[in-house]
């Protein structure tokens, strides 16, 4: 039986592009921030490069997103939801101010 696998390339620059986006970051921003240069960055968005899941997981921390977050597929429709996609520009303290608000209107 063949590998169905062997054509699959998941997105990984498409995704931290949306992601680093989201946040309204720079690649050269986000290369400082998280300790890796900037071609680098660079070269993961136009899928030149294949990080490693610790590459993967550092460019997350510092975009204060969860591995989960970056590879579920259901984020697609984030772009479509200005409301979720804005969501993901809170800091941590604002996600939690938000949620706060939110608990009390139920």
């Amino acid at each position: 039986m063949a590998n169905t696998h062997d054509s699959y390339e998941y997105p990984v620059g498409d995704r931290l592009r949306f992601f680093r986006e989201q946040k309204q970051i720079s690649t050269n921003k986000l290369a400082n921030l998280a300790g890796i240069s900037q071609s680098y960055v660079r070269d993961i968005e136009m899928g030149n490069k294949n990080p490693t899941i610790e590459i993967i997981f550092q460019l997350c921390r510092t975009l204060d997103i969860s591995l989960k977050d970056f590879f579920d597929d259901d984020n697609n429709l984030l772009s479509e939801d200005p409301l979720i996609a804005r969501i993901y520009r809170l800091n941590p303290a604002q996600r939690e101010a938000l949620l706060t608000f939110l608990n009390t209107i139920d």
